[in-house]
This record gives C-alpha cells, sequence and structure tokens, in this order.
C-alpha cells in the first residue's frame, strides 16, 4: 500500500481526490494549507504528494521546491492555471507530473499509479545496479550507477533524480537520434499528448551542469525536428 499526501485547500476536492485514491487501496494524508501540507511531508514520508498550487500560507510552487532539496519522492502538481509558463515554472521547480483543473478522477488516478510504479522501478533499477556494478562513461562524462553519482572533467555534479535518468538513457544510446516522445516514454513511463516542453527543460538543466558552454553544447545535442543525442 502506497501513501499519498493531499494537498489541496478546497475541501470538494480534496475529499473526491482522497475518496477515489482511498479506494485504489492507497493509504491517504491530508492536508488543507502549504504549511501543514509540509510539515506532513516531512514527518510522514508519504510515497507521492498531490500539490495543489494555490494555497493558504505558503504556495504549491514554495512547497515543491522545499520538498524537492529534502525528499526524493514523486511530486505532480494540481493547477487550475493553463499557460506553458506556470507548467514550465513548476517542472523547473522538480515537479515530476501536473494535472490542470478542471481534471478527471479517471485521469488523475492514472497519473498517480503512473508515477508510484515508476518510482518503484527506478528504485528496483538503482538497487539492481549497485549489484551489478554499471558504469557509463563518454567523453569526460563518467555515470556511476553504484553510487548514484556523475562526474565531469574529473569534478562530481549533482544531479535530480530525473536528470540522471535522462543523461543514463541518453549515455546508454550515444549518437542515437531520439525523438522526445521516445524520451518521455522511455525516462517518464508515459507521454503527454502534443506536449513535451519538460524535455527540453530538463535537457537544458544537464547542458548547465554538464556541458562547458551551455549555449553550445558538445554532448547533449539537439537534433533538428526530432529530439536530442549523446555525443561522447
Amino acid at each position: 500500500m502506497s501513501t499519498v499526501l493531499i494537498v489541496e485547500d478546497d475541501s470538494n476536492i480534496l475529499e473526491a481526490v482522497a475518496f477515489n485514491l482511498e479506494r485504489d487501496g492507497h493509504d491517504v494524508l491530508r492536508a488543507e494549507d502549504g504549511l501543514a501540507g509540509l510539515e506532513l511531508a516531512r514527518t510522514e514520508r508519504p510515497d507521492l504528494v498531490l500539490l495543489d498550487v494555490m494555497l493558504p500560507r505558503m504556495s504549491g510552487l514554495d512547497v515543491c521546491r522545499i520538498l524537492r532539496t529534502e525528499q526524493p519522492m514523486p511530486i505532480l502538481m494540481l493547477t487550475a492555471r493553463d499557460s506553458e509558463a506556470d507548467k514550465v515554472q513548476g517542472l523547473d521547480l522538480g515537479a515530476d507530473d501536473y494535472v490542470t483543473k478542471p481534471f478527471s478522477m479517471r485521469e488523475l488516478r492514472a497519473r498517480v499509479s503512473s508515477a508510484l510504479r515508476r518510482d518503484e522501478l527506478s528504485r528496483s533499477v538503482a538497487a539492481t545496479d549497485r549489484k551489478s556494478g554499471d558504469r557509463l562513461e563518454g567523453g569526460d562524462i563518467i555515470l556511476d550507477l553504484v553510487a548514484h553519482e556523475v562526474t565531469v572533467r574529473g569534478l562530481p555534479v549533482a544531479l535530480r533524480p530525473r536528470e540522471f535518468s535522462l543523461l543514463e538513457y541518453l549515455m546508454r544510446h550515444p549518437g542515437q537520434a531520439l525523438s522526445r516522445e521516445m524520451i518521455l516514454e522511455s525516462v517518464w513511463g508515459y507521454s503527454y499528448v502534443g506536449e513535451t516542453r519538460t524535455v527540453d527543460v530538463h535537457v537544458r538543466w544537464l547542458r548547465e551542469k554538464i556541458e562547458e558552454d551551455a549555449a553550445r553544447p558538445a554532448h547533449l545535442q539537439t537534433v533538428r525536428s526530432v529530439g536530442y543525442k549523446f555525443v561522447p
């Protein structure tokens, strides 16, 4: 059984979501403001957080930013805003996914299940890699799956879990042009219909951390009209 924390100030939405997730077998925690949600996440360490953007006492974006520095659990943003800039802001802060209000309960339940499966798979793969001593090298980049560390030009580079997974996927296919849809499916485990901006955001983050000149990337290269490729 997974524990899901819902942070939502609309009591009707909160109870409707909680009812459906409990029916799916999840243990549900509830909070109606950002500060209470942050404290619950810290004390209870849930497997996933459903986080509204507009919250009293502390915004969902601030909660997301703080949690992402402290815990690795998946974070799904609930937002009434539908602009690309608002969605990208949430992703920039480390959210794994977003659901725009009004949403269907079926879609939300599917997103929650998908995020939990991806997280479980990621942990399983990491455990297997620790046993196998796997390590990837490409040019001046070394990705150590045993220690879950990346070094670039001999120096350690701190990556978020999703950035690490993205770099691993690209390094496992050196020189191969990979579409944004392929990357979403392989790294995130699903795709946004018609929306692949999240891949671009994460590639930009990676370039800023591993390239000598992020504006002229040597390793993470764009393949026009397709996606990206890793060049050793």
